[in-house]
């Protein structure tokens, strides 16, 4: 949870080059709002918070498509108050939509989602593969040492998911980073300083890189990735409910999302970024049978104590991108799979599904493959449109409704429509 929660910071902050210390800020903030997201999520007030053990998190989702958003805006800590203006609309917009959300599922089942959520694990790998070659422009930029850590990190998380017992094995991209930053001190590859350099104690405040801006591009951008998020979180409901013998409800399910909502705009208050639930803690829940809210609420308390002590976000900030690198490919290759894994569940049979699918993941696949093909068209296109999760989401709910929904041609009984249960990743 720890990794995951500080992947996205570092993903953010390394594309727009902030500075150590900035970076550490942000990876703080991300801790503190995570926290208070869980703790909304789960212990909840009048109709906000599923009141399930879920877990919030800084949303893997989102990050391709606030670089993008950032990069447009020149990039540097200058970027920032673009992105948290975008991402509170985005909250506020959630919080709106959470009473009529359940009844618009039929339009994103697996076969919309699945696409989706493989696209944005598809986007970041190549995120991992750059940190892999370390820092560019740097000497040792793609050098044999750089690559050589960044394959061992990686055989140790490997080593570790196939040999280690129980709880060991579910850290292990944890340790990983732990162990890839402890051989890269005597090589040099790692700085404390801005570790010793951090105050042992503050907490993140509002508008600290100035107050929010907003555009038509960024909110449009943002609101498509908040929806996909939304999905991904009424699955995660639906799925813990039934686990612990309570299903989520239409009304649950309402709850929860406005607890998602006001979990993203208080990210974007204090200088964070979009929430939502974390599939690993589905996992974990099934995994050792912990049914009680109570227990994910103190992980949430856990999350604000790590936010207010900035030497902790100053220690991530410090891990060496090759040892990032390394743990990076299997943490977004597993969002990829967990994408793949929801693809299973689609019928193939008359081909329709298959052109959903292979259409949407060419589109959300053109920006990395052809970064400048949007550049002719206006600036708000190539804002939503050249940022891959949001032009493949786009895609598979319009081919969606295009091939199963238009009422010119009425869908078979075993038609993509409403799904039981959703496929979440995080």
């Amino acid at each position: 949870m720890y990794a995951s929660a500080v992947a996205v910071p570092l993903i953010i902050g390394s594309a727009l080059d902030l500075g150590a210390g900035d970076l550490q800020y942000l990876i703080s903030a991300c801790l503190l709002t995570s926290g208070i997201a869980t703790i909304l999520q789960t212990v909840g007030f009048w109709k906000v918070g599923v009141r399930l053990p879920i877990l919030q998190g800084t949303a893997f989702a989102a990050a391709s498509t606030i670089v993008a958003i950032g990069l447009s805006a020149g990039g540097g800590p200058g970027a920032l108050p673009l992105i948290f203006g975008a991402v509170m609309f985005a909250g506020v917009v959630g919080i709106a939509l959470a009473p009529f959300f359940s009844q618009l599922l039929r339009f994103m089942p697996p076969v919309v989602t699945g696409t989706v959520i493989t696209v944005i694990g598809l986007t970041l790998l190549p995120v991992a593969v750059r940190w892999a070659r370390g820092r560019p422009g740097s000497d040792d930029f793609g050098s044999l040492r750089n690559l050589a850590l960044a394959g061992g990190t990686l055989l140790l998380v490997l080593l570790l998911q196939r040999f280690a017992p129980g709880f060991l094995g579910r850290i292990a991209i944890l340790i990983g980073l732990v162990a890839g930053t402890a051989v890269a001190v005597p090589l040099g590859l790692t700085n404390f300083t801005q570790v010793a350099a951090a105050p042992a104690f503050g907490v993140s405040t509002p508008f600290h890189f100035g107050l929010p801006q907003l555009t038509l591009a960024a909110a449009v951008s943002i609101v498509i990735i908040t929806v996909v998020i939304m999905v991904e979180v009424t699955g995660c409901m639906i799925a813990v409910g039934d686990m612990v013998g309570r299903p989520a409800g239409r009304q649950d399910v309402a709850n929860g999302l406005r607890a998602d909502g006001l979990g993203t705009v208080i990210g974007g208050f204090l200088n964070s970024f979009p929430y939502g639930a974390y599939v690993t803690n589905v996992g974990l829940v099934a995994l050792t049978q912990v049914r009680s809210r109570f227990v994910v609420a103190a992980a949430g308390v856990m999350l604000v104590v790590l936010g207010v002590f900035p030497k902790i976000g100053a220690l991530a900030a410090a891990v060496p991108l090759p040892v990032l690198g390394g743990a990076g490919l299997v943490l977004f290759g597993s969002v990829a799979a967990s994408g793949i894994r929801t693809l299973s569940q689609v019928k193939f049979a008359d081909g329709r599904n298959l052109t959903i699918v292979a259409a949407a993941l060419g589109f959300g696949l053109i920006p990395l493959t052809a970064p400048d093909f949007y550049d002719p068209l206006p600036e708000a296109l190539r804002t939503v449109l050249g940022e891959g999760i949001a032009a493949s989401a786009i895609a598979a709910i319009l081919l969606n409704l295009f091939f199963h929904h238009l009422p010119w041609r009425r869908p078979p009984a075993n038609a993509e429509t409403a799904p039981t249960t959703v496929e979440t990743t995080r």
